[in-house]
């Protein structure tokens, strides 16, 4: 080979040295799946509540980040095959939105790290303890058994002579159950009589609201649910074409027509999640975060919803309330 052909070689490999070392030092964009019960456009500010707080910490979609989001159209018994996608996918975390996609995702890996958002964590099994979740799920929680039962009691102050509150709850949550049993203990203590009032799907909830008020019913609770509140527009119609005053979970609720709602914030949970997902990326172990527990839980109260219904809101009520729909 002559020396001028040896020199070219020579310094074209050198050229391409750097090129495949920095090609094989290129970061890796780390992927993110996040499931939700709920339909695409209940779940928009939801979603964009958790970019904020990407953004917030430093990340730009696209680029530093990756989303996969995928949605069960308001149908629980998809979870599991939307969180076996994920995984296939291999994400580096996994965002569940509420207590079926938890455990979807729990069943579905012990590897990929979890971050949910789901009442009582530890009574479905999610975590060991709040403060020693172990194994692979971490994330934001409440103490949901308390919950309706406070909203129990506002609607009894709300509903003069309230006796028979019916209880709207999706028969494919598996929080049902632990609810309607807290419930139940506040109904007695307060002398109301409880009836449950089941759906499975959207087709249900007309005959439920006609039969539970063909049965002389007052008033209607709701237990926090994607699948209820991906209907919402729905039942705040029901609700107010069967003049039945309903207390609900999400704040959403209220804008939508609905008469009160008393819970913690979703969208706050989700820009918190943000904050789980950032440091598990940089190499914490969901077994070493305690779960976050709500410690603000606001009540909404549409006052214009509660004058179509014959109902004037005690002055406690609207002291306590911290927010207003005129």
């Amino acid at each position: 080979m002559r020396r001028r052909e040896f020199i070219t070689l020579f310094g074209g490999a050198a050229v391409g040295w750097p090129l495949a070392a920095s090609a094989q030092t290129q970061p890796k964009i780390p992927r993110v799946g996040i499931a939700f019960s709920s339909t695409p456009m209940a779940n928009k500010h939801l979603v964009e509540a958790f970019r904020q707080g990407l953004r917030e910490l430093g990340y730009v979609e696209g680029q530093t980040i990756l989303l996969e989001i995928r949605s069960a159209e308001g149908r629980s018994e998809r979870m599991p095959e939307l969180m076996a996608e994920l995984v296939g996918l291999k994400v580096d975390v996994l965002v569940a939105s509420g207590a079926p996609a938890a455990l979807a995702a729990k069943n579905a890996t012990q590897s990929i790290p979890i971050v949910m958002t789901a009442s009582d964590p530890v009574g479905l099994g999610l975590v060991g303890s709040l403060s020693r979740p172990g194994g692979n799920v971490t994330g934001l929680s409440y103490l949901g058994e308390e919950i309706p039962a406070k909203r129990l009691q506002l609607l009894k102050e709300l509903v003069p002579g309230l006796a028979r509150v019916g209880v709207l709850r999706n028969l494919l949550n598996p929080m049902n159950p632990i609810l309607w049993k807290a419930t139940e203990v506040a109904a007695q203590r307060l002398g109301v009589a409880l009836e449950a009032v089941e759906v499975r799907g959207p087709e249900d909830f007309a005959a439920a609201f006609a039969t539970f008020k063909q049965r002389n019913g007052q008033a209607l609770l709701t237990f926090d649910d994607a699948f209820t509140l991906t209907y919402r527009s729905r039942i705040t119609a029901l609700a107010a074409s069967s003049r039945l005053p309903v207390a609900y979970g999400f704040r959403e609720f209220p804008d939508e027509g609905g008469l009160m709602s008393y819970g913690p914030s979703a969208v706050s949970f989700f820009r918190r999640a943000a904050t789980f997902v950032d440091k598990i990326l940089k190499g914490a172990k969901p077994a070493d975060l305690p779960i976050e527990q709500a410690t603000k839980f606001d009540l909404v109260i549409n006052v214009k919803v509660a004058k179509a219904l014959g109902l004037t809101v005690p002055p406690l009520l609207l002291t306590l309330a911290d927010e207003l729909i005129e």
